[in-house]
């Protein structure tokens, strides 16, 4: 029923009646019983309950309202299941035991792009002007340096170096060859393992956590041992 721009419709919803309201342009309502605000301008729908009665300001008797309430958001079920990783299969597939129970967790894992080496590349070990050892490092694609006798594939014994300090890693890169073209070659590369003392090549400091490309007649030192080891391979002249 309409009367003085108002127009309400009776809806019934399990046994209770849901009016909803539609308000125009230049209606003035008043609150009676603190439920029902004065109308301004522009259309509204509100749904109302059943509580008392008021009269709008048209003349039009309605029944008192009170505001359904908010709902809130679903509470999280912390029954279901949680798929997100933990880290702890991971540190389970790093983890290197040794017989006697000991165990320690590799800090590196190998890149993808990973490749044994094509050229028979060799470590010149020198403390001072005497050579004290040679090291092939071309039978596998990673070399593992530190004090972790476990885990280190070569072993660096000074109390500055750390425990897994860097790995020197042979990884498959694109090059452009003298005609412009690409090609695909095997590279040195070292990466310094966040450690205490870092890692130099020819005497300069190398990025952490980053792959620095070695090249033949490079000198490495990890930490501040006064070892060096010059980078050389078969074909090296």
């Amino acid at each position: 029923m309409g009367q003085g721009g108002i127009t309400m419709l009776a809806v019934r919803k399990r046994g209770a009646t849901t009016r909803v309201r539609k308000k125009s342009v230049g209606l003035v309502g008043e609150t009676i019983e603190g439920h029902l605000v004065n109308i301004g301008s522009g259309i509204e729908k509100e749904s109302v309950n059943e509580i008392g009665s008021c009269t709008t300001g048209g003349g039009v008797e309605t029944t008192g309202i009170s505001h359904s309430p908010s709902r809130s958001p679903p509470a999280e079920d912390k029954a279901k299941p949680n798929f997100a990783p933990s880290g702890l299969l991971a540190a389970e597939t790093n983890t290197v035991k040794a017989v006697d129970g000991k165990s320690s967790i590799l800090k590196y894992n190998e890149p993808p792009e990973a490749r044994k080496p094509v050229l028979g590349w060799r470590l010149y070990v020198f403390k001072g002007s005497e050579q004290v050892e040679l090291l092939h490092i071309h039978r596998q694609s990673a070399y593992l340096f530190g004090r972790d006798r476990l885990v280190a594939d070569v072993a660096v014994d000074h109390p500055s170096c750390s425990k897994q300090h860097a790995v020197i890693q042979y990884r498959y890169v694109q090059e452009k060859d003298e005609f412009g073209g690409s090609k695909g070659t095997i590279k040195p590369f070292i990466i310094d393992l966040e450690s205490t003392n870092g890692t130099h090549v020819n005497d300069e400091a190398i990025p952490v956590s980053r792959y620095y490309e070695l090249k033949a007649s490079d000198v490495i030192k990890f930490g501040q041992s006064t070892r060096e080891y010059v980078l050389l391979h078969d074909e090296a002249t």
